[in-house]
């Protein structure tokens, strides 16, 4: 009686070896998927503009994902139970913030104005823990040299600065030289990379119909079209792949 040969492929797709990892591969997968919709539940805040209270369930949201993928032995449920908790208590948090002003006081705190007619409120200074090396950092990346030139600094709840400067030392404007300038609207793009957007069609008022007699027009198809839109001023705007770069 002749012994049965597995074959070779068979032994690479399966392996008894490789189930501790298919598992930890299926886990990570899983509680990826489950983070990022619950990040995306709660906002499209960016880091620098995370409120206190929204940094520290986002560190603690990382922290209990991390811990069902690294032991096996405990059951999905063990993360993915704390982490929805946090995720209804942000969501409960940030509405009570939306609604009560004293909540949202105490919670967020308030702003502060560390710079007044160019003088700095070293009390304010002190209270917030900011020293002079970090204030004058953040006025420089304002391109903000002296202190004088300020009138008002805030720092904010988020932690960033906010920079008024002096009338005198504001860049010009076409208001402070009674200029009329035309109206501008959000630019709106209709094709990327050869992809119609037709969501920005509709937002825009236009159809699909007029951006095929936009491409005819130019004996384009939208295959051919690096990027198509308009412009602030409504104006139309395409611009084809150049072949050339590629040869």
């Amino acid at each position: 009686m002749k012994a049965q040969v597995q074959p070779a492929c068979a032994f690479i797709l399966y392996r008894k070896d490789d189930i501790p990892l298919l598992i930890s591969l299926v886990r990570a997968l899983l509680i990826y998927a489950v983070v990022v919709i619950v990040m995306r539940i709660m906002g499209k805040r960016q880091l620098a503009q995370l409120q206190p209270f929204e940094l520290v369930v986002a560190l603690m949201i990382a922290d209990l994902a991390a811990i069902p993928m690294e032991d096996t032995s405990k059951p999905l449920l063990s993360g993915l139970v704390p982490i929805t908790a946090l995720m209804l208590a942000e969501l409960l948090l940030s509405y009570l913030t939306l609604k009560s002003e004293r909540i949202r006081a105490f919670v967020c705190g308030s702003p502060t104005i560390v710079i007044e007619g160019g003088k700095l409120k070293y009390k304010e200074l002190e209270k917030q823990r900011l020293n002079l090396n970090d204030l004058m950092e953040q006025l420089r990346s304002k391109d903000i040299l002296d202190l004088s030139d300020v009138e008002f600094a805030i720092l904010e709840t988020g932690g960033q600065l906010n920079v008024i400067p002096k009338s005198q030392k504001r860049p010009l404007t076409p208001a402070d030289l009674n200029i009329q300038t035309p109206y501008e609207s959000i630019p709106y793009t209709f094709i990327m990379d050869g992809h119609i957007h037709h969501q920005n069609l509709a937002k825009a008022n236009r159809d699909i119909s007029w951006l095929h007699r936009q491409l005819a027009e130019r004996n384009l198809k939208a295959k051919d079209v690096f990027y198509a839109g308009l412009d602030s001023g409504g104006n139309f705007e395409i611009r084809i792949y150049d072949r050339s770069e590629n040869q």
